[in-house]
Order: C-alpha cells, then structure tokens, then sequence
C-alpha cells in the first residue's frame, strides 16, 4: 500500500486524516473540505465574486454572474416538477449551457447526468432508461435522438438549447424568482457517469460530492492552483476530465474556464494567448498537433505554466520539443479514470522528464496496490493489475449491485491496468488487462509498442492490435495516423526495431488519414481496428 506522500512535501499538502465512509471504507480524506459542489461555489462567490468564471469566444460570466444564471436554470427546472435526487441528463457540447445546467443541477441537489455529444440514439436512450432520468437539457440539433415520450415515460421534462419556444432554455430563465439552493450531504451522488462500453452496456459510475471535493484539492494541491489559473476547456465537459479535472477544479480555486467549442491546434493557440491561459489537460496527441501548428510561432503563449496530460506517457521527443518552444510549461502527467473522478496519479512539478515512462505517483489521499490474479500483493516492481482506493473512487454503480460487487474490493476499484510501483513510489502502467499480446509466449504491453511509435515526428497517434496467428498466436500490427508525413512501414519498422525487442517490432503497419476510431468518452475503440485488420 502506497501513499507516497513524501513527493508532496513541497506542495502544501492539507492536513488528512483516516475516515470510514461508505460502509467498509477507511480512507485519507482532507480534514478542512468544502461539504458539497454547491459549498464550493457558495465560497467563490464569496472570495472572487467579481472574478472571470467562464470565458466562451468572447463572452464572459463573473462568479455572481454564473450563480444568477444557474439560479434561474434551477428554479426554472423547480418549477417543471425536478427536486433533489431527480437526474437531470446533460447531452450539450462545450457551450456554457452545459455549465449552466450542471451548476443550476447542484444547487437544486439533482444528479446531474452528461451523456456525450457523440452519443447516437440507441446508447442514449440507454442510459436515460436506465438512470431513470426526469429531465433532459438537449442542443437543438441534437434533439431527434432523444427516445419518444413512450419509449422513456420518466423523462417529463425535455428542454431545447436554441429553440424559442415554451420548451427553450430562454423560457427556461424566465420562470421569477429563486429558489434556495437544497441541501447536499458529501455523500449524496452528484453525478452519473457512464463508463465507456467497449464492450457490453454502459455502467453508470455514481460520483459523490465527496469525491469531487477531493480530486478537486487534489489538483489543486498538485498543480499549484489558485484563483489566478486559467484553464482552458478543450477536451469535452461532458468527460470527467474536463468537467471534474477543469470546470469543478476551477471551481475549488475560483479561477476561470475558458471554453473551447472543439480542440483545433490553431483555434486552441490563439485563444490561450488572448485569455492568458495558465493551465490546461490535453491527451498527449493534441500536444503533437500544437507543436505541428504554425501558428505556435506567432502567439504568446508565456502564460501557460501548467500542461497536464493523460491516457500515457508522452513521448521523450514531445517533452523535449514543449521544453524548447514553450520553457515555461510545466508537463504533469495525470493518470486516472471515470471511477477514481479523475486523478489517482500525478507528477510531482518539474520531474516530467525524470520519470517520462511513468504516471507520477499516488494523489496525496490515494491508496495503490499492485496486485495478482488471486488479489495478493505483488512485490515492489513486479507487474501486476492496479487497485485504487481513496475518498475519489466513486461508491459503484447506479443499480447495478452485480458489477459494483465484481469491481470494488473492500473500497479499491480494480483498474483493469497492469502495471508496477517501483521503489521511489511511481507507477508505471503497461497495459490493459484485455489488450496484453501473447505472441508465441512473449507478453507485449501494446502501449509499449504505441509510444515508441508516436515518438516518431509525424506521427500523432498510434494503436496497436494483435493479427490471429496460427503458429505464434498472434502477431503484431500497428494503426498508425500520422497526417500529412511522409513515412514508410520500414522507417516506422527501424525506429521500433532500435528502441524495442525484436518480437515486440510491429510486422505489420496499416497507415490511417483518419483519426483514429474512438468512442463517445474518447477511449481507442481497439474491437473497430482488430475488425479491420488486414487480411494475411
């Protein structure tokens, strides 16, 4: 069991203490926390009030102005029928709406539930079937996948972003007066999010106002935030990241989100050098892409000082590159899921380059334990699967008792990440559990293999998929998407032949002009690619 709490000495970690919560949970928590999301705004209010909370193409709330908002989002939402405990579906881009509507959400203490723009008809009505949702705030142009009123009866409410009728969110501003915001215990869920389904249903991960406060310190504490930050929105607000990791984050400081509709490298450079963004977390590619855009030459970007990252280590040649042109931004890999809110891991300031084949360490509040197929500790180094434990891993799953039983240990969520602590308390992961290659009896971490391909210039993204195999089992292929570079499979072959094993070396390449397919919460849809390996 690690906490590692001696690499966060030198960031001014809260005084912590054990609690039991959640029945059979003893967990580090922050002595000195905010109660609930909605006590975390109250605070905002009270200390920044007058400050920049949201910032969207040119458009900006101050912290008064954005509790008026949702004020009148909840009491318009009040006065159709929806209280506290109700689910409130969020199925908005990054638009501030979708800010709107969480926070107006929080105040009335309803479960707020953002479903992915990318979503199409048949997950949503999944999900709002089986959470049980009362309302639905829903773009315009996203309306016609919502179920019919008899496929999803719960659903009463449905609110159109855009639509000037009696059912538009104008008309859901009007409705007068103000109710008081509701009384949140840092128990109570404050938000369903569905985890991805590569394979089989969603589940919805319930995330308590107490495991938002804590990963909300927790990046506070790590990154060195405060009310000064600035943190651009890039990545969509309906993941946890963006709306844990930067609109509740920026919450906790009471600094300012500056939304970005979608992450285009030129659009994102020009805003963040008009907004003074301080800090911001992107997936390592949109590091690539920032460094591959012109327009990187032409703007200041001297403000940024915090880049945090996940999904993987970033390549050597990426850190190098940022170093070089942006030598004020402080890289900070941050390694987590839906079920931890967000950060289990992070880098401690400056030791980015250090510790490049790793995710940081353990969030001061964090517990990790490497672990074997019999649930036994593993030794220190030694390869395993990682449980988390801590007071951000969420309680389980909306009713759903059978996976919430399979996948929480005594409080520890089983990642499905293997991966190894080494003796100075960082964590390395390998692989997922499910996407480890046998190849004649040699184990391939593909996640190896993939940055040790995105390390070459050119190329943005890279997955890696085992081809059947009748004699070895299975052999290695490579999906590679690197836009407009002029590279051969036998270049991509000696880079990984110089630099890896020779039976980890890919046999095989398929070049992608295409991003590569992901699913509606961003993750590499690796079924889609072993569908469409070529045949041998």
């Amino acid at each position: 069991m690690l906490a590692a709490m001696n690499h966060w000495q030198d960031c001014e970690v809260p005084a912590m203490r054990l609690e039991a919560h959640c029945g059979d949970r003893l967990v580090r928590c922050f002595v000195d926390r905010p109660a609930s999301v909605q006590a975390m705004f109250d605070a905002a209010i009270e200390s920044h009030g007058d400050r920049d909370a949201l910032v969207f193409e040119g458009r900006r709330w101050t912290w008064r102005e954005l509790d008026e908002v949702a004020g009148r989002v909840a009491t318009g939402l009040a006065a159709r029928g929806v209280g506290a405990g109700d689910r409130v579906a969020i199925l908005i881009g990054n638009r501030p709406e979708f800010v709107f509507t969480f926070y107006g959400a929080m105040r009335l203490g309803a479960i707020a539930v953002p479903i992915s723009v990318r979503e199409q008809a048949p997950g949503i009505a999944y999900m709002l079937g089986h959470c049980g949702a009362r309302a639905v705030v829903v773009e315009s142009g996203l309306a016609a996948r919502l179920p019919d009123r008899a496929t999803c009866p719960a659903l009463s409410v449905r609110i159109v972003v855009d639509d000037a009728g009696p059912d538009g969110f104008d008309a859901l501003l009007a409705r007068p007066g103000r109710v008081d915001a509701a009384p949140s215990t840092e128990a109570d869920t404050a938000l369903i999010l569905y985890t991805s389904g590569t394979t089989g249903r969603p589940k919805g991960a319930m995330l308590t106002h107490f495991n938002i406060v804590h990963s909300t310190l927790h990046f506070r504490t790590c990154m060195r935030l405060d009310h000064t930050d600035r943190s651009a929105l890039a990545v969509p607000a309906s993941h946890v990241t963006g709306l844990v990791a930067i609109i509740a984050t920026m919450l906790c400081v009471g600094g300012a989100v500056v939304m970005l509709r979608e992450f285009k490298a030129p659009a994102f450079i020009a805003e963040a050098a008009r907004e003074r963004v301080t800090q911001t977390i992107l997936v390592p590619a949109m590091y690539a892409l920032v460094l591959m855009a012109p327009e990187l030459e032409a703007h200041d970007l001297s403000a940024w000082r915090v880049g945090g990252y996940g999904g993987a280590p970033m390549p050597v040649a990426t850190i190098d590159a940022l170093a070089a042109r942006l030598p004020r931004l402080t890289l900070t890999n941050a390694y987590g899921a839906t079920e931890t809110t967000s950060p289990a891991t992070c880098m401690p300031p400056g030791l980015t380059r250090e510790h490049a084949d790793t995710v940081g360490v353990a969030v001061p509040c964090a517990q990790i334990l490497v672990v074997d197929n019999e649930g036994c500790e593993v030794p220190r180094g030694a390869t395993g699967e990682l449980w988390i434990g801590g007071p951000m891993v969420v309680k389980g799953y909306w009713d759903n008792a059978a996976a919430t039983a399979a996948e929480f240990t005594a409080g520890f969520w089983h990642s499905g990440d293997l991966g190894s602590i080494d003796a100075q308390g960082y964590v390395r992961i390998f692989d997922r559990k499910k996407d480890m290659l046998n190849r004649g009896g040699h184990k391939i971490y593909s996640v190896e293999v993939e940055n040790t391909l995105v390390g070459v210039p050119g190329v943005v993204e890279a997955a890696v998929v085992g081809q059947p195999c009748p004699v070895l089992g299975e052999r290695v292929h490579a999906f590679v998407h690197a836009p407009g570079a002029a590279l051969t499979e036998a270049q991509l072959r000696a880079h990984c032949a110089a630099a890896l094993a020779d039976y980890k070396v890919p046999e095989s390449i398929t070049f992608s002009d295409a991003p590569l397919p992901r699913n509606a919460n961003g993750k590499l849809m690796k079924r889609l690619l072993r569908e469409a390996l070529p045949a041998r």
